[in-house]
């Protein structure tokens, strides 16, 4: 395995703990597909970034790519609670939306430019290893691999967030009235866990591209769901599906020569099918066998 293969692992490995935490978060509260929303609503905050700044440097791009992520989560929660409509039809409503305006945006300002939804929104991570930080003080240190950071960064602030929110989040999640009648905020928490997701899915996308992120942030929860009815252990298992998904599918990529984001999202598929048919709560295997048994 060269450093090359390693910092790939890594930076995928990274990326899909990240998702893994809060797609747990997200599954529970039946919004499993915001982060595939917030992927695609972005685009007019790229768009309007590179108008504004006249540069497609990658800080610009993404700061314009948060605030209209954040933005989204606020409109889906907007839809929802104000216009009354279901929380997946809100979800729809906002995304296509602010795509269409950043495909309107980029057809009369940018058509001369390479911008467009290939190039900001689906990043290639066999890429990682050659967009390195170099310290410009003359003697051109090279610290490593960019993704690495942004998204070592991403998961130490995930981390910090869910510990340091834990008990909000937790019961927010499966009892919101009971949150209200203690004194907890659902609707700050709620931001809070979308603002949180945004910042993700936004720092994550330019490196392993918003496909794989959105895989990340929805199978290895969903097939940790299966396995467990304890929510820490819920988390722990995503996390640990998530890296699993991520060894496995760069290997199956190498050896098939193939897209690795696309076999990192195909391994997760194939997990979330194993969880399906034989996790031992849940799996279509084992509750045969025990329809089965019983008198």
């Amino acid at each position: 395995m060269t450093q090359n293969d390693l910092q790939i692992i890594a930076t995928a490995a990274l990326v899909a703990s990240s998702c893994a935490l809060l797609g747990c978060f997200l599954i529970l509260r039946k919004m499993a597909m915001v982060g595939d929303a917030i992927s695609h609503a972005v685009l007019p905050g790229i768009v309007i970034a590179f108008l504004v700044s006249g540069s497609r440097d990658s800080v610009t791009m993404l700061a314009g790519a948060g605030l209209v992520g954040i933005l989204t989560t606020f409109l889906i929660e907007f839809f929802h609670k104000k216009a009354r409509l279901q929380t997946d039809a809100s979800i729809g409503v906002t995304f296509t939306w602010l795509f269409a305006v950043g495909v309107v945006l980029i057809s009369l300002f940018a058509d001369k430019v390479d911008l467009d939804q290939d190039c900001v929104l689906y990043g290639e991570i066999a890429y990682v290893p050659v967009d390195l930080i170099i310290l410009s003080d003359g003697n051109g240190l090279i610290l490593g691999p960019k993704a690495i950071y942004v998204t070592g960064s991403i998961l130490v602030i995930i981390l910090l967030f869910i510990t340091l929110g834990y008990k909000e989040l937790f019961l927010t999640t499966f009892d919101p009235a009971f949150a209200t009648a203690l004194g907890v905020s659902t609707s700050l928490w709620h931001y809070l866990l979308m603002s949180a997701v945004s910042a993700t899915t936004v720092a994550s996308f330019e490196s392993v591209g918003a496909i794989l992120v959105v895989a990340l942030l929805i199978g290895p929860a969903a097939t940790a769901y299966l396995f467990t009815d304890n929510f820490k252990v819920m988390l722990v298992l995503a996390v640990v599906t998530g890296v699993i998904a991520s060894v496995i599918g760069y290997y199956i990529a190498y050896w098939l020569d193939g897209s690795i984001a696309g076999a990192i999202a195909m391994v997760t598929g194939i997990l979330f099918a194993l969880a399906v048919l034989f996790a031992p709560a849940h799996g279509l295997v084992f509750k045969r066998l025990r329809a089965t048994v019983q008198p």
